[in-house]
């Protein structure tokens, strides 16, 4: 059996202390509730507090955390991922 491989990483702490990480990895089956062979969880916040997250968990499927709100999102790609959740970082004052 083939394992997860990262494909990619990233984590920045910003000025005012908040985190922004990203994991992506390629896995060799689709999670239960996804469609594709991505893995990933990115998070902008601080300790304890989730301003905005992206994640495909077990059994949920591709969605995303807005302040505490959670939707659906539609996977397209792990670039298209990692675009999308910095336009919302950037939107909930992360980004410059």
């Amino acid at each position: 059996m083939t394992s997860a491989t990262r494909i990619y990483y990233a984590k920045y702490t910003t000025d005012d202390g908040a985190i922004i990480e990203i994991v992506v990895w390629a896995v060799p089956a689709p999670v239960p509730g996804s469609q594709h062979r991505f893995k990933y969880r990115l998070f902008y916040g601080r300790p304890g507090e989730r301003i905005v997250g992206y994640d495909n968990e077990r059994g949920k499927g591709d969605h995303r955390h807005i302040r505490g709100r959670e939707m659906a999102y539609r996977f397209t790609s792990w670039e298209k991922l990692i675009d999308d959740f910095l336009a919302d970082v950037a939107k909930a004052g992360g980004l410059p």
